[in-house]
């Protein structure tokens, strides 16, 4: 074989690869458009199917164009939002968010967080609301803390009535009935709470030489080690979070309720001040299951129809 020869050959060879190359890609070429076909399809069968939700169009477009609303949480105070043994987000404010999802057509899906840094996360978009048993009150929708303006305040859709309980391990009261009975004692309570704000405002009444000494914690289920440990007399926490403690923790063995629930006010799902369509939209999406049922069933499988309302209402803390 010459060399010529051999050239051509190998020229004819390329050419061949050549043009066995075009050929695969351009079947890729078509089966990539086939996929992107059928993912638009897709595409616009989920959109459609959320467009029949009842309240998708009360959506501000920006929500419904990611379908999603990003939850700030503190997952850590059972029933309300904890994580269960299988790792789950799970409690009351779950059950309800996928109640209103189905309303509204969009998925809501839980971050977890401290609970003093879920107002901070929203106002910087880490977050579309806040739902975290969180009291909706005036210094909350002001954006002030311990006297203080500390930024954009938020608006509150209510949806839940809850007050403040002190509970102690059991069989060990002390005499603990009310919160004067405080002075003297160590309390233990979740940073940034009402609870908090209360075991400060008793603190300043106590007498000399009988001070309130509180120990304040990120989240919930710290408090009640500390309590559980002996390394305090009392704690507080929500009402409904506090019955729940006291029902479940250690089979029912670890602690007692004392005295009676104070402070009852709202629970709210926090919103930006300036996504007023947004929180519009969640107030109708609620009152639906208020009027349909849904929201009486979720309170009854976490046994806390005692905080029930009748209308979600913008607003109404005090």
């Amino acid at each position: 074989m010459t060399a010529s020869t051999t050239r051509r050959t190998t020229a004819a060879k390329s050419r061949i690869a050549a043009a066995g190359a075009i050929a695969v890609a351009g079947a890729m070429l078509l089966t990539a458009c086939g996929d992107q076909t059928d993912s638009g399809k897709k595409d616009t069968a989920a959109s459609a199917d959320a467009n029949k939700a009842p309240l998708f169009d009360q959506l501000p477009k920006a929500i419904q164009d990611k379908g999603v609303v990003k939850i700030g949480s503190d997952i850590a105070y059972a029933p309300v939002e904890f994580k269960d043994k299988s790792g789950n987000t799970a409690g009351i404010d779950p059950d309800l968010a996928d109640a209103l999802g189905k309303q509204l057509g969009v998925k809501f899906e839980f971050e977890n967080g401290t609970f003093d840094t879920l107002v901070t996360g929203l106002r910087a978009k880490r977050y579309d609301i806040a739902m975290s048993a969180m009291t909706d009150t005036k210094d909350r929708q002001n954006g002030v803390e311990d006297g203080k303006k500390v930024g954009e305040g938020v608006d509150f859709v209510d949806y839940y009535t809850a007050g403040v309980s002190i509970y102690t391990p059991k069989g060990k009261t002390q005499g603990i009935k009310t919160w004067d009975d405080l002075c003297g004692k160590k309390i233990v309570v979740q940073r940034a709470t009402v609870s908090e704000d209360l075991a400060k405002g008793q603190a300043k009444k106590c007498p000399a030489g009988k001070k309130l000494a509180i120990e304040s914690f990120d989240n919930d289920q710290q408090a009640q080690v500390r309590l559980r440990s002996g390394g305090a007399d009392a704690g507080s926490s929500d009402s409904p979070i506090a019955a729940y403690a006291v029902k479940t923790s250690g089979g029912g063995n670890d602690f007692e309720l004392v005295g009676e629930t104070v402070e009852s006010a709202p629970y709210g799902i926090a919103v930006a001040k300036d996504n007023k369509q947004l929180s519009s939209a969640l107030q109708a999406a609620m009152n639906a299951i208020i009027k349909n049922g849904e929201y009486a069933k979720v309170l009854a499988k976490w046994g806390a129809e005692s905080g029930a309302v009748t209308e979600a209402k913008l607003n109404g803390g005090s």
